[in-house]
């Protein structure tokens, strides 16, 4: 029905029940009256006629949506009709100084009564309807939660006409809600019931409606409806609900992130704001997971220039054509082409735009990759560090923020080996500079370019198997949102040579990651194969983030520490920057480790280093 349609439906049947009330009432009050040759009782009608139309329009009620008529809507009907009764007994009074007091007071009732019951049959039509209509296609959802936001997500999804989901239950951790009906649907029992409910009662979706939740209470309930085998999802916000920004159809499905159960970090954005807004910003990387995602972060914050700095002409203009559709008119966007490994074109850039913040986030990052290609780990992580920092240092830049990672602790690889000698480049650079030099070490970043779930979820939609190297590897995991946020405030706390950790939460299992990721894609255990390849190479069990010698408990901001993480000397650091280019093979590798891991490091004159593996 349209809305025209449905309008003048309205406005019909409001006529004959004003008419018919206030008629009635006189027959029933006076039946020796002849109402129809009554001049009041004409003045009456017609101004009851037009006041109910009148004060209906001005409180909208021919614009509400009566299949979801509630209490609110109640109060409007009466106080549309206390309004028309009002104008009534005005009317009358001004007329005969006399007011129909109980006529009124009979019609008041009446009106409100077929007003509000007509409104709510539509409602109760609805309900009818929409309850046995297509039940047979639409997917049996257990709700998690039966208090106002599953009430919501129920109401919303047995009146929609393109909701896929039909509710078949609640559950709920309240002892009193236990057996209760709401809607029609009953409570079936408590949280930890979930995957017998799902079993007994055939449940195909679940919908977890409780927004009040902390993180680690989410994570808990999120594992058992993981765990039934019924695809999980989650609602919106229940404040974007409420206030209609999103509907019941965006209830979005559970990501693997979720299952982490990290809180969302708070920025200091006044200190943030000083650092960035109205400044020149250059991310090198700035096509990569985190490099783009730091330029997003940024963003936020208006500054005068950011500078997309990158090798991969895609990637540059991908991340170039996103900002630039978000850009405000005080922000120019400059995608820049250039490779870090380039001493000359990165001096000749730093001294052409004069960034007030280098963010550096280039880096060959993948493991396995760089312990057969060494020398381009080194050319690229090291290197190329080298050169952005150094450029930094000689143009007077305010801020170095170099992006690391925990695989440069003790690390038995040349990725981390090389991510190392990059923290000892800039932490010996900020001894003498006016750069305040920084670097932020973190752990894998969930989605990234080439990291394990992008690999996992791929493996899942070809039917598997799904491959991990060993069954007792761990991760620590953080979003890229999450990491680049923590990037960008470290780089407020720097005063000079600071290694920050971020706070990683509980290494992941990588089994236990592969198994939710299955479960999340609708599969039941077993469905999919997990199978084990073996390590690669370079690869640890564990991942650290600081050795025992860097350990320190002070939080110089929540998430962010400081590790005391204590670099070679120059003279070290340059005489092996010298000589690292004339190695080659497993010579190469033993020194990158060994220098990182500080083992027998030993300069016996300045033309000399030996390095004891």
């Amino acid at each position: 029905m349209t809305i025209h349609k449905r309008t003048y439906l309205l406005i019909l049947l409001d006529s004959i029940i004003v008419l018919f009330s206030i008629y009635a009432c006189y027959f029933v009050l006076h039946p020796y009256l002849d109402i129809f040759n009554n001049d009041m009782l004409v003045v009456s009608s017609l101004t009851i006629f037009l006041a109910h139309h009148f004060f209906s329009w001005r409180l909208g009620l021919y614009r509400k949506v009566w299949t979801y008529a509630s209490v609110g809507e109640v109060l409007s009907i009466v106080r549309a009709v206390t309004y028309t009764i009002l104008t009534v007994m005005v009317i009358q009074y001004a007329l005969q100084q006399n007011i129909y007091w109980r006529v009124l007071a009979l019609t008041w009732m009446l009106h409100v009564f077929l007003i509000g019951g007509s409104r709510f049959s539509w409602r109760l039509y609805a309900d009818s309807r929409f309850r046995f209509e297509k039940t047979d296609v639409r997917k049996r959802t257990l709700i998690v939660g039966a208090g106002a936001a599953g009430t919501m997500v129920t109401r919303q999804l047995m009146h929609s006409h393109d909701a896929e989901l039909i509710p078949v239950g609640y559950v709920d951790d309240k002892h009193t809600k236990q057996n209760l009906e709401i809607y029609g649907i009953k409570v079936l029992g408590y949280i930890k019931d979930i995957p017998a409910i799902v079993k007994k009662h055939n449940v195909e979706n679940i919908v977890l409606a409780i927004p009040s939740l902390s993180k680690h209470e989410m994570v808990d309930i999120l594992q058992v409806c993981v765990a039934s085998g019924a695809k999980t999802q989650q609602i919106p916000r229940i404040e974007d609900l409420m206030t209609g920004k999103v509907s019941v159809n965006e209830i979005r499905d559970v990501k693997i992130e979720d299952l982490l159960g990290r809180e969302e970090v708070q920025l200091d954005m006044k200190v943030i704001s000083e650092n960035i807004t109205g400044k020149t910003i250059l991310v090198t990387g700035a096509g990569g997971s985190i490099g783009s995602e730091i330029c997003r972060q940024v963003m936020r914050f208006s500054p005068k220039q950011l500078i997309l700095l990158g090798h991969g002409e895609n990637s540059i203009y991908l991340i170039d054509q996103e900002l630039q559709n978000i850009a405000g008119t005080g922000t120019d966007i400059r995608p820049i082409i250039a490779d870090v490994q380039d001493r000359a074109r990165i001096f000749d850039l730093v001294d052409e735009y004069r960034p007030d913040v280098i963010y550096h986030a280039a880096a060959h990052k993948h493991v396995p990759l760089m312990e057969y290609n060494p020398m381009e780990a080194v050319k690229n992580n090291i290197f190329g560090t080298k050169n952005v920092a150094e450029a930094a240092d000689t143009f007077g830049v305010s801020n170095f923020v170099l992006v690391s990672t925990d695989k440069a602790v003790n690390p038995p690889n040349v990725m981390g080996a090389t991510k190392r000698f990059a923290e000892m480049i800039v932490q010996n650079l900020a001894k003498d500079s006016r750069t305040k030099f920084a670097a932020v070490r973190f752990g894998n970043v969930l989605g990234s370019r080439g990291s394990v779930v992008p690999l996992f979820k791929n493996q899942i939609a070809k039917g598997g198997p799904v491959t991990i190297t060993d069954a007792r590897m761990t991760r620590y995991f953080m979003t890229i949102p999450e990491a680049s946020r923590l990037v960008i405030q470290a780089g407020t706390l720097a005063n000079g040579g600071e290694v920050f950790v971020l706070d990683m939460g509980e290494p992941v299992k990588i089994v236990d990651l592969a198994k939710n990721l299955i479960r999340l894609s609708g599969y039941s255990d077993g469905e999919i194969e997990v199978k084990e390849t073996g390590i690669r190479p370079g690869e640890k069990l564990f991942e650290e983030l600081m050795n025992e010698s860097e350990r320190q408990s002070d939080v110089v901001f929540p998430k962010i520490y400081i590790g005391k993480a204590t670099p070679i000397t120059k003279q070290e650091l340059f005489f092996l920057l010298d000589k690292i280019p004339t190695l080659a093979g497993s010579e190469l590798k033993d020194t990158l480790v060994g220098v990182a891991n500080r083992r027998n490091v030993e300069v016996k004159t300045p033309q000399m280093m030996t390095v004891v593996g």
